[in-house]
């Protein structure tokens, strides 16, 4: 390697799972399960804009994993910084209890940490993505530095699936169905068409043509990819036949993104923050 490649690099397990543009679904699953935790998603809820500005939102959160997954050190830790001083400044309130609370707390950090790498993970392995068990063990123990990154002590993250399964089991007596974990699943499900996109024939299209009812199935697929207990809180089926689904569906997914990727210039091939990363380390991008 001729130069800085941040926190992982080409031979780490994180490089090798994040080329995969399947992960994007991952992300979505991730957000479905974060709002079981009512306090988690109370947080959210009472501090984000994500409702006036939910687009935004998701590309400011796909930039930020970007950065941690393949930015240089500096990078890395200059998002991360900024991400923990907004944290430092945003309280919510317990709609059960009625407490105030930071939203930085540990315990809600690691439950949004733990959701979300354990959603990419599973996303990928579902979608076909070739892991052996150390592979996986070793993608959550990196993992944990992404962790210390927004103040959790890497101790008390979970750093392997054994792990990450025990996590949840402790977990899912505090976890449940509230207005905000409701409100917040509709929204990802039926989310607003963006105005700006230009022309008013654009916006019926996205409105009420096949993007979205595409949409649509993707949301659904990545609810049928939550946990058999987590499709239960929201209402739906645990049966293993959901499973097999939703595992047929992400598959056939991921082939069409590999398909329409081969049909775009080389230069567009590969994202450019991981293209970034592997010209510092002195590698060319995958065509």
């Amino acid at each position: 390697m001729t130069g800085d490649v941040g926190l992982f690099g080409p031979d780490s397990v994180t490089w090798k799972l994040h080329q995969e543009p399947i992960l994007m679904l991952g992300g979505l699953r991730s957000l479905y399960l974060q709002a079981l935790h009512p306090r988690a998603v109370a947080g959210v809820a009472q501090n984000s804009g994500y409702r006036a500005d939910p687009w935004g939102r998701l590309v400011r959160t796909s930039n930020y994993v970007g950065t941690v997954v393949y930015g240089s050190t500096a990078e890395v830790h200059a998002a991360a910084a900024r991400l923990r001083r907004l944290h430092s400044r945003l309280h919510a309130t317990d709609p059960r209890t009625g407490e105030r609370f930071r939203v930085d707390e540990p315990d809600l950090l690691r439950w949004v940490h733990v959701a979300e790498v354990e959603s990419f993970l599973s996303t990928a392995v579902d979608a076909g993505v070739r892991l052996t068990p150390a592979e996986v063990d070793g993608y959550y123990t990196e993992q944990r530095r992404a962790a210390e990154l927004v103040g959790l002590d890497p101790a008390t993250v979970p750093g392997t699936a054994a792990e990450v399964a025990d996590y949840y089991a402790a977990m899912r007596p505090e976890l449940g169905l509230t207005r905000d974990s409701a409100e917040t699943a509709l929204f990802l499900t039926v989310p607003p068409v963006p105005s700006t996109w230009g022309g008013r024939a654009l916006r019926l299209g996205l409105t009420l043509g096949p993007p979205r009812w595409a949409y649509l199935g993707v949301a659904s697929t990545a609810i049928a990819l939550l946990p058999a207990w987590a499709r239960q809180m929201y209402g739906g089926l645990g049966w293993p036949t959901t499973d097999l689904a939703a595992r047929l569906s992400v598959r056939g997914l991921r082939a069409l993104l590999a398909g329409v990727l081969a049909t775009l210039p080389e230069q567009y091939r590969v994202a450019p923050m991981r293209k970034a990363a592997l010209e510092r380390a002195g590698l060319q991008p995958a065509a």
